[in-house]
């Protein structure tokens, strides 16, 4: 299976008296997103299955993936992709799914750098993912725990603005 982690895109900033869960993606943050999808899209990225937290900005985030990608499907909410979760808890998720071809998972950090570092078999790995950035992994295996899968490549907005069309 392949697993692609996507952390949403530039949101406003919380302000007082305004909910974490609303937050909303601005528009450089949209702009940002659909370079690095539409790369992405050009690479014959193709979930079957799309996975995204419940926040705000993250079902946006998801909502445009779905569109770029031409995913045929709805995103799916799921609570493990919350902020506050760990990758175990995403893992098992992840399992459930084992028979997909491919998944796309759409959260927050600190959680995707950690759950980035797990599936690859080194859960102390820092990895700095950034707002819009999106990473391939394969799965070969699904073990109860300790997953060791092999990146492919990650894609930030900074690196999707250079490529040539």
């Amino acid at each position: 299976m392949v697993v692609y982690l996507l952390r949403h895109g530039i949101a406003e900033d919380a302000g007082i008296g305004k909910s974490d869960y609303g937050r909303t993606l601005t528009e450089d943050g949209r702009r940002k997103l659909r370079q690095v999808l539409t790369a992405a899209a050009e690479a014959h990225v193709m979930p079957s299955v799309v996975l995204s937290s419940p926040l705000v900005r993250t079902l946006q985030t998801a909502e445009i993936a779905a569109e770029v990608l031409h995913f045929k499907g709805d995103p799916l909410q799921t609570p493990v992709l919350k902020p506050g979760t760990t990758p175990d808890q995403v893992w098992e998720e992840i399992r459930l799914f084992r028979s997909e071809p491919s998944l796309l998972l759409v959260g927050h950090n600190p959680l995707m750098s950690e759950l980035a570092g797990y599936l690859l078999g080194s859960p102390n790995m820092q990895i700095d993912f950034k707002k819009g950035a999106l990473m391939k992994i394969q799965l070969d295996s699904f073990p109860s725990s300790c997953p060791s899968g092999s990146l492919h490549w990650y894609l930030t907005a900074k690196l999707a603005s250079h490529r040539s069309v």
